[in-house]
């Protein structure tokens, strides 16, 4: 969009005067140096005074589109180097307001005339002209104000505490990195940045003491209009990290500004460009620069892992981004495709370890899934990447804490997993992926005051994540706080409905609490599908569960429904008692049988089933089969609350044995 420019050569403002034409700016005759680019952003102001100008606008009009450039740095050196020529400030603005994520609006009164030859006349006749002895004021006046400005500056006599007061210096010790812009115009292009800000986001939370919010939190705030004061209060965080990322070839450049949270001030803004090869050593050299600017004292072990940083393959990185970028969408048929990604990423470097991590990852989440891999094959899989990220990089904090996940949940080695997971937080103490899966971890041990005590740490450095407050309510199911896992978790539901394991979690806790009807829709969804609307009230849950069977029943003549799937969608939708829910899952039983014949069902499902209808027999029977598998969610056994009912029985008492559970 072209800026308008209006033909005044003579703009003025408070005791400021613009001469356009000479490109000077004067304040009560004396000339203020101005360099080039604030001038000409002055001028823009003043000639559309109380209109907002955008900083696309001021862009288009003081950079040109072919020059490679850091314009959010320059744009806001330009505007500090302005405000500080006018004695302005952002916090309490005279003449230029600061429109956070929009641009800038000149809020003084400006009268322009034409600085042609009646200007010249004017200047003749002694109107401009100063006098000698009217000279010898200003220069008096501008010494006092110099000697004034020295001791309030140097708070000589305590000047500058007389008149405005103890000075507070704002401490930064905690941070949240927004999601980068991505400057390449091409949406395609998104994993990149947004594994840019992953990284800047690890790189910070690995150095020194502060709380740094992690990724799927800072998400939520990608492309959003909230100010930035209004992104930090609900983070809780003194300071917010924003910034770009642009790719010209195999050049990358990252541009990051510290923003004061609860003021929106401006505080350092810097750029860093490299090539793509050195990418890491770029993502270290920011954080590097962030630390230095919040006063992060950095630890030798800081130092030693900065400096170790090595080069990537340039093809290899970009892959590794996209498994990253599809293994976040959190589903299983994403979790295949993110899988394929990192495969590709080792077969074009051999010795990532980050990609071998990334694989890991997918196999275990594939291994805790209907319609997954069998155990066996998952979790072997996930454990040779894992141990061979290990061979390439003993210091990788992610791939002792897979490790920690596999010896648990395959292997049930609790001494040796617990072992990992120390060794994964004492490399990163801040993970939260680390910190969530431990959690549970000790919650499946049944050391509740330490599970807490961990999910807590990261439900503060995440406060928005969903699978941290999907496994906070599933501690408290493992705990018997019902109550307090619904509230979690439906808390949880309202920030994103679409997340399937926060729903089973819930169905569960409601099963628990005999709220079958609840429990009846929750399961709907999960098993069925369908468009998923909160409901509070017992019409409510009947109006939309029959809604969502006629939408099956709809979708049937449209193409293949199991016929199973529609007699469980029926059952569900029958539910209002504890019968009801009986009836429902002996349909349901039916349904994953059939299931089972097109693909892998993990036997816990079934046990976990009969476990409702109270048939002991067929429970302990399918367990026997989960411990034959190794299955996934046969490590909860000795504090899942819906195999109470057999905690007497030997023949479960020498299945908590055979798994080798601590007392």
């Amino acid at each position: 969009m072209a800026l308008e420019v209006r033909s005044r050569s003579i703009l003025r403002f408070g005791t400021f005067e613009v001469d356009v034409r000479a490109g000077e700016l004067r304040k009560q005759g004396l000339r203020i140096k101005l360099q080039e680019q604030p001038f000409q952003i002055l001028t823009v102001l003043l000639q559309r005074p109380g209109e907002v100008v955008t900083r696309e606008e001021l862009r288009s009009h003081n950079w040109s589109a072919d020059t490679f450039v850091d314009f959010d740095n320059s744009l806001n050196t330009a505007i500090n180097k302005l405000r500080e020529a006018l004695g302005d400030s952002a916090e309490s603005p005279r003449f230029i307001e600061t429109l956070p994520r929009r641009g800038y609006r000149f809020i003084g009164s400006v009268d322009g005339f034409d600085g042609g030859a009646g200007a010249k006349g004017k200047g003749q006749s002694g109107e401009v002209h100063f006098s000698a002895r009217r000279l010898r004021w200003i220069v008096a006046i501008a010494l006092f104000a110099a000697l004034a400005g020295t001791l309030f500056a140097l708070n000589v006599f305590r000047v500058r505490e007389r008149v405005v007061g103890n000075s507070r210096v704002v401490r930064i010790q905690s941070l949240a990195v927004l999601p980068l812009t991505n400057l390449s115009g091409d949406p395609n292009q998104e994993y990149f940045s947004d594994g840019m800000t992953d990284a800047l986001i690890t790189g910070l939370a690995q150095l020194g003491s502060i709380k740094v919010i992690s990724r799927t939190s800072i998400m939520r705030y990608k492309k959003t209009d909230k100010s930035l004061p209004e992104i930090a209060h609900e983070l809780n965080v003194d300071g917010i990290i924003e910034g770009t990322v642009q790719r010209s070839g195999d050049r990358v450049r990252i541009t990051a500004q510290l923003i004061e949270g609860s003021t929106d001030r401006h505080v350092w803004a810097n750029g860093y460009e490299r090539d793509l090869r050195d990418v890491l050593a770029l993502q270290d050299e920011v954080a590097r620069a962030i630390a230095r600017e919040i006063k992060i004292k950095l630890t030798r072990q800081d130092q030693t892992r900065l400096a170790a940083t090595r080069q990537v393959n340039p093809e290899a990185y970009e892959v590794y981004l996209k498994g990253r970028y599809t293994f976040n969408k959190m589903s299983g048929v994403w979790v295949r495709q993110a899988a394929e990604y990192f495969s590709k990423a080792i077969g074009l470097d051999g010795n990532y370890a980050a990609a071998y991590v990334g694989l890991a990852d997918c196999y275990v989440s594939l291994a805790d899934a209907t319609g997954a891999l069998p155990p066996s094959e998952a979790y072997g899989k996930a454990k040779e990447a894992t141990l061979r990220a290990l061979e390439i990089d003993d210091g990788l904090a992610e791939a002792h804490a897979s490790l920690a996940v596999i010896r648990a949940d395959y292997g049930w080695d609790w001494e040796g997993a617990e072992t990992e997971f120390h060794r994964a937080l004492e490399l990163d103490q801040k993970d939260v992926n680390t910190l969530q899966w431990h959690a549970v971890f000790l919650a499946r041990l049944g050391r509740f005051k330490e599970a807490f005590a961990e999910i807590g740490t990261a439900k503060e450095l995440d406060p928005l994540s969903l699978r941290v407050a999907t496994s906070e309510g599933e501690i408290l199911r493992y705990a018997r706080r019902y109550d307090e896992a619904i509230e979690e978790l439906r808390r949880a539901i309202d920030l994103e409905p679409s997340f399937k394991f926060t729903h089973a979690v819930l169905a569960r806790v409601y099963e628990l609490k005999g709220m079958f009807r609840e429990a009846a829709f929750e399961w709907t969804w999960v098993n069925v599908g369908g468009t998923y609307a909160a409901v509070h009230d017992a019409a409510g849950y009947e109006r939309a569960m029959q809604v969502r069977l006629e939408r099956l029943q709809e979708e049937s003549k449209r193409q293949y429904v199991s016929p199973m799937a529609l007699a469980l969608a029926a059952a569900y939708a029958a539910v209002h008692d504890a019968a009801g829910y009986e009836r429902a899952m002996q349909v349901r039983l039916g349904f994953l049988q059939e299931e089972s014949n097109r693909q892998y069902v993990s036997p816990m499902w079934l046990a976990e089933t009969y476990a409702h209808l109270g048939n002991a027999e067929q429970t302990l029977g399918w367990l026997e089969k989960a411990y034959r598998e190794r299955a996934s969610g046969l490590s909860s056994l000795k504090v899942e609350p819906f195999f109470d009912f057999l905690r007497g029985n030997p023949l479960f008492q020498d299945l908590l044995r055979r798994m080798n559970f601590p007392p």
